[in-house]
């Protein structure tokens, strides 16, 4: 018995379990033996194995109930924020079926007025807010109701064609309708047409300028500067057609001369608008007055001064007119009795092309609209301004510059 005891030393007690302690159970305590009344050893390493599975049961469940917890706290709080979400906290009205706004009814208090013979009255009244800080009366619902459907109104689309060719003032005119255009609150579509081809400088000049434009070809062959125009225009109105556009079409020729208040008045037109227009003529020392004769909206005569265009039904310049785009796409809408397509004809004498094109677009006077009000004011001018003769390099480059060297003092 004493030899047993020598070879078990206390070396052999200190050490630690190793075999298995890092791999199954992370157990760090040292396994200790004790000696029993029948001569044979007694180790505890069966009970702290049991007592290492217990505390990762212990771990394992306590850590499962904390998730659990956290699991029920995100649905206690998604279920709060949904009904919080669907809660009504205002009233909403609908007007026509179209208009929605929020009714914003003032709380009634008491307000305390006093009277002259210094007596204070009592009276139950509404809040009317002061007309400085918000300008309205809430108590007038029609009012607020009428502003909000005109400040949000969708403004009307304006549609102007511009035939333009080849010439020594060509980038000028562009570039000063364009500027014009810029100003214009948009939407604005301009329609540039160009003859035979597309010319890299128009397409240039147009990329940089700001509007929405759509740049076309015509493909008519024509001998003069007028045949020309007339199907260009017509260009511009088969590609209107066939993309039915919506909106007010107006040519505008690149070298008259427009005002920005002419376009926003085309935007008061429903079927056919007409407005003066001053001629001025180059070889001329004096303007030539074209347009309606107006009583209010209402086109009761028209002005001229050229004894050659008297036969004429309308006396009315090229760039005196806009109409509804929807004339050229739907006919039915206003009940037109042509069912060709509404062109310009190139077969009519020089002057009269304006009087045929609007022949087919109105009957008479009665569905033609003065603008603006009364057709006293002129907003446009037509110039006559010829430029065949003027030379001018190709692109507005000057290919050949001389470099001048000065010698320094």
């Amino acid at each position: 018995m004493a030899s047993i005891r020598r070879t078990l030393s206390p070396a052999y007690h200190d050490r630690s379990f190793q075999n298995g302690a890092n791999s199954a159970f992370p157990v760090t305590t040292s396994a200790s033996h004790k000696l029993l009344p029948n001569g044979k050893y007694s180790s505890s390493l069966p009970l702290l194995s049991i007592n290492a599975f217990a505390v990762s049961l212990l771990r394992f469940f306590s850590s499962r109930k904390i998730w659990r917890k956290s699991l029920y706290r995100c649905l206690l709080f998604f279920v709060l924020g949904l009904l919080l979400g669907m809660t009504p906290f205002g009233h909403v009205t609908d007007i026509d079926n179209r208009d929605v706004f929020f009714e914003i009814k003032p709380p009634h208090v008491n307000v305390q007025l006093d009277s002259d013979n210094g007596d204070r009255i009592s009276k139950r009244d509404e809040i009317v807010l002061d007309s400085v800080s918000l300008g309205v009366d809430l108590r007038n619902e029609e009012k607020i109701v009428e502003s909000f459907r005109y400040d949000f109104a969708p403004m009307k689309q304006l549609i102007v064609i511009t035939p333009t060719y080849n010439r020594a003032m060509q980038a000028y005119f562009l570039n000063r309708l364009a500027q014009v255009l810029r100003l214009v609150r948009p939407p604005v579509l301009w329609i540039v047409v160009e003859a035979k081809v597309a010319s890299f400088e128009t397409a240039e000049m147009l990329r940089k300028t700001g509007v929405m434009y759509r740049h076309l070809v015509s493909q008519q062959n024509s001998s003069s500067v007028k045949d020309r125009g007339v199907h260009q225009r017509n260009a511009g109105l088969e590609h209107i057609e066939r993309h039915r556009l919506d909106g007010i079409v107006y040519f505008a020729d690149d070298d008259n001369v427009y005002s920005i208040e002419l376009f926003e008045s085309l935007r008061e037109i429903s079927r056919f608008g007409t407005w003066p227009v001053a001629m001025l003529a180059q070889s001329k020392n004096k303007a030539i007055l074209e347009g309606p004769v107006c009583n209010g909206s209402h086109v009761i005569g028209w002005h001229t001064n050229d004894k050659s265009k008297r036969l004429r039904r309308f006396h009315v310049d090229m760039s005196g007119f806009a109409f509804n785009s929807t004339i050229l796409w739907n006919p039915k809408r206003w009940r037109r009795p042509f069912s060709n397509p509404t062109r310009q004809l190139d077969t009519v004498k020089e002057g009269f092309q304006e009087t045929t094109f609007i022949k087919q677009v109105v009957e008479d006077e009665y569905q033609m609209e003065g603008i603006p009000s009364g057709c006293s004011r002129i907003l446009n001018w037509h110039l006559h301004l010829d430029s065949h003769n003027l030379a001018y390099p190709r692109g507005w480059l000057l290919q050949k510059n001389l470099d001048v060297v000065l010698p320094l003092k």
